[in-house]
């Protein structure tokens, strides 16, 4: 009840790496007050919605090609180029 007028708004990024830079993945969680309204992920190339208003706002996002191509485009230019570094941390364990 203190908490009543707060509300939050995160994007969760993250790149999955299988049999290392072979497969890798990216994920992008789309969450409100503690529920994913949607998410983005490379293997699949759109976004999908996991309640009704993210499946309203993943529609919108869908309809624009820029933005599609440039998360597409992340598996490479950010997860692939930095797989160095996240190695020690995500992979090794």
């Amino acid at each position: 009840p203190a908490h009543a007028g707060v509300f939050q708004l995160i994007a969760k990024a993250k790149c999955h790496f299988t049999n290392g830079t072979k497969k890798v993945r990216f994920v992008v969680r789309y969450i409100y007050n503690r529920e994913q309204l949607m998410h983005f992920d490379s293997d699949v190339g759109l976004y999908v919605g996991d309640t009704p208003y993210g499946e309203k706002v993943a529609r919108y996002y869908n309809s624009k090609p820029e933005r599609l191509e440039y998360n597409r485009g992340i598996v490479d230019t950010y997860c692939r180029r930095n797989y160095e570094v996240f190695a020690p941390f995500s992979v090794d364990r």
